[in-house]
């Protein structure tokens, strides 16, 4: 079992041979919350007994796209609330969710070939595809049609980052 901290909680991580992964954390109010990765990609939400923490009293088990329709029901507005947070504390700093449209210039291509720290300023926070948002991507990360980038700069560094997006 390995641990390891995202924000202030908790996660262990206990490999199930034959099966996948499993995670687990403790919410504040006491309940253990698990999500078994399986290797065919299912995934089990999993609640457990708050008298018995090795007991599950509710398994959902979730395909892949109720798996991302969740994660983007929790992430993605997530991410804006840590967005907005930054802006009231950081004047002038603008985030905007640039869609990357099927047949653009970067559908298709890494983060890396659009350049856009180097020239614009701005940094691309995220990407979010099909309800999976990818924080902080490396710039051999591939864009696709239908992707929605989250950039972060200036107002105008964040205008340079649609033109290059809409325009090459």
């Amino acid at each position: 079992m390995d641990k390891r901290r995202i924000g202030a909680v908790e996660v262990e991580q206990t490999a199930l041979p034959g099966i996948g992964l499993r995670h687990e954390f403790t919410t504040r109010s006491g309940r253990r919350i698990g999500v078994v990765s399986h290797r065919t990609g299912r995934r089990d939400l999993v609640i457990y007994d708050k008298e018995d923490p090795d007991r599950a009293c509710e398994v959902v088990k979730l395909n892949d796209e109720e798996a991302d329709a969740l994660v983007e029901l929790l992430g993605a507005p997530r991410i804006v609330q840590r967005l907005n947070a930054l802006h009231r504390e950081v004047e002038g700093l603008v985030s905007l969710q640039l869609p990357i449209a099927p047949g653009s210039p970067y559908d298709g291509r890494t983060m890396g070939d659009a350049r856009v720290r180097s020239r614009t300023g701005a940094s691309i926070v995220a990407v979010v595809r099909a309800g999976q948002v990818f924080a902080s991507p490396a710039p051999d990360f591939g864009l696709t049609g239908d992707d929605i980038v989250v950039v972060v700069g200036s107002p105008d560094s964040t205008d340079a980052v649609a033109d290059i997006f809409s325009n090459g």
